[in-house]
């Protein structure tokens, strides 16, 4: 059965009553803002696109900062809106959320003909789970990413052989983030399994072929105008900036994922997520089983590369698969429960769900208040400190670049390599970084002192933020220095 417009309804208001919760907390903890210094970079380039044409992070010179190039032209529509950059880019987030419940509702729909609910619960759960709501709100790509993986990936699920369409999907997967190109797996693997004869499956390879071509060569071509490089800085900046976790050991890591991926109702789901794909086995059911190794694939690329940090941003197109396979095993299990007293039993058990989804969609709002007040009052107080005391023009050597791109007018020294990628080879020397500091003629360096143990020495404090966020998670608080030349 179609979603129906009570449907659409009943999501729609959800989705509009999560996102408004997440704002009210953030502004009664500290202030309405966004919870990573990230969504301040996309916010730079947004509105340097939208009001000088051009794409760039500092005015007049363009690079290939943006992860998401497809995100960062969807923001800067909003510096022509009142309220930029908050407004638009709230509601950018809903209506992604929104629209990934429907499309996890609509799966459910064609993957099973009994599945005529009087509320749309899939799409319920999925908008009722923190982590996507903090995505929603968050003014990062993230949510985005979700959804083309999950369109994707649940066309797989329900059979569908659009295989042209599959390949646009791939295509701007990239746009959205650069590990989209992960999604060419389980395409290619699909139409060697479903399609039973070498012409056919000619056939699908060369529509998915053109479909993924027409998007992801202008891509490369971007990239290549604006760098020289196929691939974003951020590509290359964050691999060389987590070295020490590539060469920590593979089970503390993957610990710390589990940690994250558990943090909330997925663990409810787990036991369904086992019974979907031992029944998908026994069934070859192909789309279900192609997601679940492109979900462990991308999990184990992911923990070979980054860290699990940020709430495990980086992996929650993985988890957002993990939820869609594990309901869809958990609404399975349930016709079997048909005798009275187990009845009562699952009444019991998905009340208990509900309000599981619900305590931790509140946590999530806590989690978001916390992480908003921490971006608040360091990265975006110390950069409207720079913008009030430190002369125009003067040069800044900075880790957190994205709030003080967007309020402080100056040239700055990236030393995560985001728009210096001349950095990257040593980033995490900090003696050649001093060097570097000194050649570039820096007047001052912006940082945490915990990130740069030996580079602070070289610096003489002149501003400490003093926000109570950060100082409660490490004691340590952005601290602006002058630097002394040598």
């Amino acid at each position: 059965m179609p979603l129906t417009r009570r449907d659409l309804f009943i999501l729609a208001l959800a989705t509009v009553l999560v996102v408004i919760l997440y704002l009210v907390v953030s502004r009664f903890t500290y202030a309405i803002g966004f919870p990573l210094d990230d969504s301040w970079i996309h916010q730079t380039y947004a509105r340097n696109l939208a009001l000088l044409r051009e794409w760039s992070f500092l005015p007049g010179q363009p690079s290939a900062g943006s992860t998401s190039p497809l995100w960062t032209f969807l923001l800067s529509m909003g510096f022509f809106l009142p309220a930029a950059p908050y407004l638009w880019t709230y509601l950018l987030g809903g209506l992604l959320l929104f629209a990934l419940a429907v499309v996890v509702e609509t799966v459910f729909r064609r993957s099973y003909a009994a599945y005529t609910p009087r509320y749309p619960w899939a799409g319920l759960f999925f908008i009722l789970e923190w982590h996507l709501a903090w995505a929603a709100a968050s003014g990062m790509e993230t949510l985005f990413h979700i959804l083309i993986v999950s369109a994707t990936l649940g066309m797989l699920i329900v059979g569908s052989r659009r295989y042209l369409l599959l390949g646009l999907l791939a295509g701007l997967s990239v746009w959205a983030r650069p590990d989209g190109l992960t999604l060419l797996g389980p395409l290619v693997l699909y139409i060697i399994l479903v399609e039973e004869s070498v012409s056919a499956r000619a056939l699908a390879f060369f529509r998915l072929a053109i479909g993924f071509a027409a998007l992801f060569a202008p891509y490369l071509l971007f990239n290549l105008a604006l760098s020289g490089s196929p691939m974003p800085n951020t590509f290359y900046a964050k691999q060389a900036e987590y070295v020490e976790w590539q060469n920590s050991p593979f089970y503390s890591r993957f610990f710390l994922f589990l940690v994250q991926l558990f943090a909330g109702v997925s663990l409810v789901v787990l036991p369904g997520f086992v019974r979907k794909t031992v029944s998908a086995v026994q069934r070859r059911e192909w789309g279900v089983l192609l997601s679940v190794v492109w979900m462990l694939g991308y999990v184990v690329l992911y923990l070979s590369r980054l860290p699990v940090y940020q709430h495990g941003r980086y992996y929650m197109p993985a988890m957002g698969v993990f939820l869609l396979i594990g309901l869809m095993g958990f609404y399975e299990f349930l016709p079997s429960l048909r005798t009275y007293r187990t009845r009562l039993a699952r009444q019991a058990f998905l009340t208990a769900v509900v309000l599981f989804s619900l305590s931790f969609n509140g946590y999530g709002a806590y989690v978001y208040g916390q992480d908003v007040g921490i971006i608040e009052s360091e990265m975006v107080a110390s950069a409207k400190w720079a913008a009030q005391n430190i002369p125009a023009g003067t040069v800044i050597a900075a880790h957190d670049i994205g709030a003080l791109g967007f309020f402080a007018p100056h040239s700055i020294i990236d030393l995560a390599g985001l728009i210096s990628p001349e950095v990257i080879p040593f980033i995490r020397d900090e003696t050649r970084l001093a060097a570097f500091i000194d050649q570039q003629d820096a007047g001052y360096l912006i940082a945490f002192p915990y990130w740069y143990p030996d580079l602070i020495q070289r610096g003489t404090p002149v501003f400490v933020t003093n926000g109570r966020f950060a100082e409660e998670k490490s004691s340590h608080n952005m601290t602006i220095y002058r630097w002394n030349k040598p």
